[in-house]
């Protein structure tokens, strides 16, 4: 990590990280309020963790199935060598695919899916037929889906 980043990585932008991950909508003032600086102050620090690529982003939670997608699956993908980049250039442009994890172990890639049907979610693993072996495994439930990050103590 370089002095930059490890400088944002104070207190102050350890609290501002943790505001933003609950509200990634507050305004400045609001944010300012909350870590004890002014809200020019907090978008130049802001400005600065963008820069040094603390912050990569800032997203919107969609609720998939009001989306018309109801199923969510786990898809766990081995794949040789030799079809490992035609692969990740095929997934990357695959409808339904919304992660696609490159991991250590038993398989190559682990992937989320989401199709509006069992039947689109057949598609999507018949596509990825031409590539390796995948598994899937349909998702009942999840329980934990999506956890801030603990920056208090980084």
């Amino acid at each position: 990590m370089a002095v930059e980043s490890s400088a944002l990585l104070d207190e102050t932008g350890r609290n501002l990280l943790s505001a933003l991950q609950e509200d990634a909508r507050l305004s400045y003032a609001e944010l300012g309020r909350r870590i004890g600086l002014s809200p020019a102050a907090t978008a130049e620090r802001l400005r600065r963790m963008e820069e040094a690529e603390i912050i990569t982003g800032y997203r919107v939670e969609i609720d998939r199935e009001a989306l018309g997608l109801p199923v969510l699956a786990i898809v766990r993908m081995s794949c040789d060598g030799a079809k490992y980049r035609p692969f990740l250039k095929a997934v990357k442009g695959m409808e339904g695919v919304v992660e696609c994890h490159h991991v250590a172990g038993g398989d190559a890639f682990i992937l989320k899916v989401v199709a509006g049907s069992v039947g689109d979610l057949g598609r999507v693993v018949e596509k990825l037929l031409d590539f390796g072996v995948p598994t899937t495994s349909i998702v009942f439930s999840s329980p934990v889906e999506r956890r801030e990050l603990k920056v208090a103590h980084v």
